[in-house]
C-alpha cells in the first residue's frame, strides 16, 4: 500500500476511535437511567481499536494514535519518515471525528457542552487528581500499551490475537484511568476534543502530548531491551 492509502487508513481508524470512544462518553455515559458508566466508555475505547485492528491493521498497521507511532519508531517497527505524514493523518480523523461530535450535539435543544469528553488535570480530572498524578498515570499506561502493541505482534506470539490484546488492554487502560484524567494515552484523541471546549481544556493539551509520547518511548525502550527479537514491519505483524 503507498503511504497515501495508509494515512488515509490511519484517518478513518482515528476517526473511528474518537467518533465511537467520546461518543460513548458524551451521549451514553450517563444517560438517565440507562448510563453504561465508566465501564461503558472503557468498552467502547476498546472495541474501536479492536474493529479497526482488524479492518486496517494489515493496510496501516492501525496505529490511531501519535504516540503510538513515535513508540514503534524508536522501536525500529516504524519508520521515521513516515512518522509525520501518520501523525497528521491522526490528527485530521480526530478533529473531523470531535466535529461530527459536536454537530449532533447541537442537534439537542438543550445541551450543555460540559467537559466534551476532554481530558484534563487538577480542577478538570474528572476525580481532581493534581498533574503529578495525572502525568504518572499516563506515562504509566502509554508505556504498557506499547508493551502489548509490541508482544502481541511479535513474530514469536501466537498468531492472531493481536488486535483481541490491543483492544482489551485498551479497555484495561480506561477502566484505570477514566476517574484520573478522563483516559487520555492519544494526543490526538485529546486534541480533537480540545479543539471546540477550548480555554481550560488547550492549555492543559500540553500534558495529553507529552505524558504519552514519554510513555510510549518508556514502553518501547523496555520491549526492545528485554524482550525483542528482529521484528517485521508492525502492520504486517497486526494482520497475521
Amino acid at each position: 500500500m503507498s503511504l497515501l492509502k495508509r494515512c488515509i487508513a490511519e484517518m478513518f481508524g482515528t476517526f473511528w476511535l474518537v467518533f465511537g470512544g467520546c461518543g460513548a462518553a458524551i451521549f451514553a455515559a450517563a444517560y438517565p437511567g440507562l448510563g453504561i458508566g465508566f465501564a461503558g466508555v472503557a468498552l467502547a475505547f476498546g472495541l474501536t481499536v479492536l474493529t479497526m485492528a482488524f479492518a486496517i491493521g494489515h493496510i496501516s498497521g492501525c496505529h490511531l494514535n501519535p504516540a503510538i507511532s513515535v513508540g514503534l519508531v524508536v522501536a525500529k517497527r516504524f519508520p521515521l519518515k513516515e512518522l509525520p505524514a501518520y501523525v497528521v493523518a491522526q490528527l485530521v480523523g480526530a478533529i473531523f471525528a470531535s466535529g461530527a461530535l459536536f454537530e449532533i450535539l447541537l442537534g439537542k435543544p438543550d445541551y450543555v457542552l460540559g467537559n466534551f469528553a476532554c481530558n484534563g488535570y487538577g480542577a478538570h480530572s474528572p476525580g481532581g487528581y493534581s498533574l503529578e498524578s495525572c502525568f504518572i498515570t499516563e506515562v504509566v499506561c502509554t508505556a504498557f500499551f506499547l508493551i502489548v502493541i509490541l508482544g502481541s505482534t511479535d513474530e514469536r506470539a501466537p498468531k492472531g490475537f493481536a488486535p483481541i490484546a490491543i483492544g482489551l488492554v485498551l479497555t484495561l487502560i480506561h477502566l484505570i484511568s477514566i476517574p484520573i484524567t478522563n483516559t487520555s494515552v492519544n494526543p490526538a484523541r485529546s486534541t480533537g476534543q480540545a479543539l471546540f471546549v477550548h480555554g481550560w481544556a488547550l492549555s492543559q493539551l500540553w500534558m495529553f502530548w507529552l505524558a504519552p509520547i514519554l510513555g510510549a518511548i518508556a514502553g518501547a525502550v523496555i520491549s526492545s531491551v528485554f524482550f525483542a527479537a528482529p521484528q517485521e514491519p508492525i502492520r504486517e505483524a497486526v494482520s497475521k
